[in-house]
């Protein structure tokens, strides 16, 4: 009877904790080097804007959608920034700027999906594309933008309080304004009912539509700064990382903790386990110089293998099963 209680009491976020803790215990006696400081901060540094392009996304599939226009507004976004810096502009003048087009296309796909009624896969995959194609061929004169010297960007990169990298401090603020938001403001709580109920929730009085808008446009925003950290590290931002898997990537970080896709389900403790899981498995995956393509088999496996664990230990009633059909 015990062991059957343990057992419903299983959940797709203790199961990938075991597994991290697993892959952590072996990799710590079977890789020299693993469990040194250095290293260790590699890993978190290595998953810190990985993680809050996760917290974005999270926030919105939550709220039973997806954006699939984070990697472009990340990317687009930054280099025109820099572009614009190259070009002569101010700081000020730039920064504005791109971050107006930011909310811009955070605004648009949230209008669409909430006020026009159009599916958010469509909506953002179609604005991704738009962003990119427009950004690249009018507003910058190639694929990888520079940062220009002697850029706050830069000094951000270099910036090691307390010998942390300054990005691990600012995922790690941004993960907790994410917590208190879903947590502990009205708005929040809003997230949760109208992912678990889209319906239920308007009938309830509720602004599902504006709430709906205002989560990518925090997509929108997460997006900026994860590529603003990208380029500081970086020292420039290049355009083809759209192309790259790293959308996929942003998913499975938010989905392997335990955040639904059906919405209304996950929080940012969720996000963190996530991160924690392919920040371990890609850093013990590239001492043990295994291939980008196994590598990403790998990590699609254990995704498929956590969330099949969890249908399986907990089944929705067919109450739940109904709502996720909203």
């Amino acid at each position: 009877m015990d062991l059957s209680r343990h057992l419903r009491g299983l959940n797709q976020a203790r199961i990938v904790v075991a597994i991290t803790v697993l892959i952590f215990v072996i990799a710590s006696v079977a890789l020299p080097g693993f469990l040194t400081p250095d290293n260790l901060i590699a890993i978190i540094r290595s998953v810190s804007v990985l993680g809050i392009l996760a917290l974005g996304m999270a926030i919105v599939i939550i709220g039973r959608g997806i954006d699939l226009s984070m990697v472009a507004v990340m990317a687009m976004s930054v280099a025109w920034y820099l572009q614009l810096l190259n070009n002569g502009w101010g700081d000020h003048a730039a920064l504005a700027l791109a971050l107006a087009g930011v909310l811009a296309i955070g605004l648009v796909n949230g209008f669409l999906v909430a006020y026009a009624d159009v599916p958010a896969i469509f909506v953002t995959l179609a604005t991704g594309s738009f962003t990119f194609g427009f950004v690249r061929s009018q507003l910058i004169a190639q694929d990888a933008v520079t940062v220009p010297g002697d850029h706050w960007i830069i000094g951000l990169g270099k910036a090691r309080p307390a010998d942390v990298p300054a990005d691990i401090y600012i995922f790690l603020i941004l993960a907790f304004a994410a917590f208190l938001f879903l947590r502990f403001t009205k708005w929040g709580r809003y997230v949760y009912y109208a992912g678990d109920n889209p319906l239920a929730a308007r009938n309830a009085g509720m602004p599902v539509r504006p709430m709906l808008v205002l989560r990518y446009v925090l997509s929108a925003l997460s997006a900026f700064i994860a590529g603003l950290l990208t380029a500081s590290s970086l020292q420039s931002i290049n355009t083809r990382v759209v192309n790259s898997n790293l959308l996929y990537d942003i998913v499975l970080v938010a989905v392997i903790g335990g955040i639904g896709l059906s919405g209304g389900k996950g929080g940012v403790r969720n996000v963190l386990i996530g991160a924690a899981l392919i920040g371990i498995l890609l850093n013990v995956m590239t001492i043990l110089d295994i291939p980008q393509l196994e590598q990403n088999l790998i990590k699609s496996t254990i995704l498929l293998v956590a969330i099949l664990i969890d249908g399986l230990l907990n089944p929705r009633d067919e109450q739940t099963a109904q709502q996720g059909d909203i």
